[in-house]
């Protein structure tokens, strides 16, 4: 006699076990193995998630390796040594800037926010286009709020040129509005000068 086709042999096994006179595993027993399922798959989950950070560092280092390593193939000199400092750069919380000077990464970036944020916000102010002049300025004015809360007075930057340059940016930027209302446009003069202070920060970032 011929074996019935595979979906009627899973439909008979899944009715010989309802019909089975075994009895079901007990309550108790179930609710004992569904509370030991519970801290794995926790477990689990915060494995993949510690995965999926560490393949984000490595796809990081990889990428950076590969930087160092085209540049080395094209002359660019270092070999091994570029290769390893790429992988370095990635875990140093310092960053080496255009003038090369060793400085804080968080520093860096949050100057450099505020020398774009406030250029385009310069940019925008008479070009005619009111919603997104508003949009630049605020955005301006919480990189500089995030800026002086995390950098004001702190030893490691207060004397750096990018920091004096930013701080003066800032100061001519304040005390225009302060005397003339936070609805007047900057003169030229006033324009000008922030632009010069962004620029010569810009230099030594």
């Amino acid at each position: 006699m011929p074996s019935p086709p595979a979906a009627s042999m899973s439909l008979m096994v899944s009715r010989c076990y309802c019909c089975s006179s075994s009895p079901s595993p007990p309550k108790q027993r179930r609710d004992a193995d569904s509370k030991q399922q519970q801290p794995i798959r926790g477990a689990r989950l915060s494995v993949t998630r510690r995965a999926l950070l560490l393949a984000a560092v490595v796809g990081s280092a990889a990428g950076r390796v590969r930087a160092a390593e085209e540049k080395a193939e094209g002359g660019g000199g270092g070999g091994e040594e570029g290769v390893l400092d790429a992988i370095k750069s990635i875990f140093d919380p310092n960053e080496r800037t255009k003038a090369g000077k060793v400085l804080p990464k968080a520093y860096l970036k949050a100057a450099r926010e505020v020398v774009r944020t406030l250029r385009e916000s310069l940019k925008e102010e008479h070009g005619g286009d009111v919603a997104k002049f508003r949009r630049g300025a605020d955005a301006a004015k919480e990189s500089i709020r995030e800026f002086l809360a995390g950098w004001r007075g702190q030893q490691a930057v207060a004397a750096e040129e990018s920091y004096v340059a930013l701080e003066r940016a800032i100061r001519s930027l304040a005390e225009f509005y302060s005397k003339a209302g936070p609805f007047a446009s900057l003169p030229k003069d006033v324009k000008d000068k922030i632009l010069a202070d962004l620029s010569t920060a810009d230099a030594f970032l």
